[in-house]
């Protein structure tokens, strides 16, 4: 239940651990766990290269960053990890209460004027953050940094929106998407308007979750990525692993054909089988990890929860594939119907008849979760559906009636154990990293060139001359 003030909005910037997205702490303790000790470093780009931060808000974001630096885990923060995410272990858990971020030594925030530097307030200019440090302290940087960029822009930048309606927006959406039968989570984070926009859209979805209920409506609200709004409803938050995961690990072993499948073997190495099994599938592209996924399991020597062998020993390797052990996989680039008809294609060819799960979580909206429903659906697939700034970055301008649209930015691992760390996707517009080191991965992967209609990530929730219906 929530029982915070809603009287009046929720302090600026970031005040919690927990306010940010559940794969971040998953990730964090199978860093901890892995790699501890491996430096990595962190690449912020802008995809809405127009969009520009002034001086001021510039330095209202630098002074945000610096009070990341003051969070701590509470106690009772602790406790709903304790109860809510028992996957997470002891040793990670103690090592989070004792742990803080050093913003100061680990970040390099700059302000590049595009004209003449004048030192003026409303000077503007193209904003770049370098990180730096341990993986394990540094990975929990992203969202916090991504949200603070998205709140300094719209505080001082696009200023022509408020809060009016956005509650009623929410439930809105939420029930034509619970009365067309979606499973839907909250992921909208990243880039959020505000953390007071995201709490009211989450409490609108939980309203029309209730209310849809009620109706005996086939839709469910799963939850939220945000461990801190998950807190605050009393709800488990939501999420499995990013591509930072399977980026990093192949950065550090520098083996692009076996890193796949390494990732995926740590992971299970960390959390066991059948925890936390929704498998992302594009790091590298799709073909390239379902080459991974069809393999036999290997166990690491800890991983927890294993069935002993009928001799009383400990296996190290299992009967079942990575395939069989995952619930299922996340749909994250490239064209969704291509991608249910793959994965159909490869579950039947390796024998697999379990009903699997299609995570689905790009760039979505009503229309296309119901359509993509339907396409899982008709091929046999459980579809579930991630939505985020859709549902936290929403807003029309006052004066004008037309969109205010949100940013598209990204902070990447850029490099792991001084190796370069790189993402190809399943859309050229989502390759990440060393332009020189992707070329190099594509060839060696033979990966084939796939470009989607839906992919243009310059323009991925609208443009501002699109006006609100």
């Amino acid at each position: 239940m929530d029982h915070f003030d809603w009287s009046t909005p929720f302090p600026e910037g970031v005040i919690s651990f927990l306010d940010t997205d559940l794969y971040k702490l998953t990730m964090q303790c199978a860093v901890f766990k892995h790699y501890p000790d491996v430096p990595v470093s962190y690449a912020f780009t802008n995809r809405t290269p127009e969009k520009k931060l002034s001086r001021k808000a510039f330095s209202w974001l630098c002074e945000q960053i610096s009070k990341l630096g003051n969070i701590s885990l509470s106690d009772d923060e602790l406790r709903f990890l304790q109860t809510h995410c028992k996957y997470l272990s002891t040793p990670y858990l103690n090592f989070l209460k004792e742990f803080r971020l050093k913003p100061r030594e680990q970040l390099v925030p700059s302000f590049n004027p595009i004209g003449p530097d004048t030192g003026a307030e409303d000077e503007l200019g193209d904003i770049h953050i370098d990180v730096h440090g341990k993986w394990v302290d540094t990975i929990l940087y992203e969202i916090p940094l991504l949200a603070l960029t998205s709140e300094a822009y719209f505080k001082f930048m696009d200023t022509d929106w408020n809060y009016n309606g956005q509650e009623e927006k929410a439930y809105e959406k939420g029930m034509r998407l619970l009365e067309a039968g979606c499973i839907l989570s909250e992921f909208g984070t990243r880039r959020r308007r505000d953390y007071h926009t995201q709490a009211l859209v989450f409490r609108g979805l939980v309203k029309a979750s209730k209310d849809a209920e009620k109706r005996g409506w086939p839709g469910k609200l799963s939850g939220t990525s945000n461990v801190h709004l998950a807190m605050r409803f009393n709800l488990p938050p939501v999420g499995t692993v990013a591509h930072e995961w399977f980026m990093g690990v192949a950065a550090i072993t520098n083996d692009y054909l076996g890193a796949t499948e390494e990732a995926l073997r740590r992971w299970i190495g960390c959390f066991g089988e059948g925890v936390l099994g929704i498998a992302l599938t594009d790091t590298f592209g799709t073909p390239e990890f379902l080459r991974s996924f069809s393999k036999p399991v290997r166990y690491l020597p800890d991983t927890p929860n294993l069935p002993l062998s009928e001799d009383g020993s400990r296996p190290t390797i299992s009967t079942r594939s990575y395939a069989d052990v995952f619930a299922g996989v996340r749909q994250d680039s490239g064209d969704p119907a291509t991608f249910v008809k793959l994965m159909r294609e490869f579950y039947e060819k390796n024998g697999i008849k379990e009903k699997k799960t299609i995570v689905f979580s790009d760039s979505l909206d009503i229309d296309k979760c119901i359509e993509y429903k339907r396409i899982s659906e008709e091929q046999g697939f459980q579809p579930t559906f991630g939505v985020g700034t859709y549902l936290t970055n929403d807003f029309t301008q006052i004066t004008t009636g037309k969109k205010s649209v949100p940013l598209n930015i990204v902070i990447k691992l850029s490099s792991a154990a001084g190796n370069p760390a790189i993402k190809i996707s399943d859309n050229i517009g989502k390759n990440t990293g060393d332009s020189a080191k992707v070329a190099e991965v594509k060839k060696l992967l033979g990966y084939v060139e796939k470009e989607w209609a839906g992919g243009d990530e310059t323009s991925r929730w609208g443009k501002a001359e699109d006006a609100q219906p």
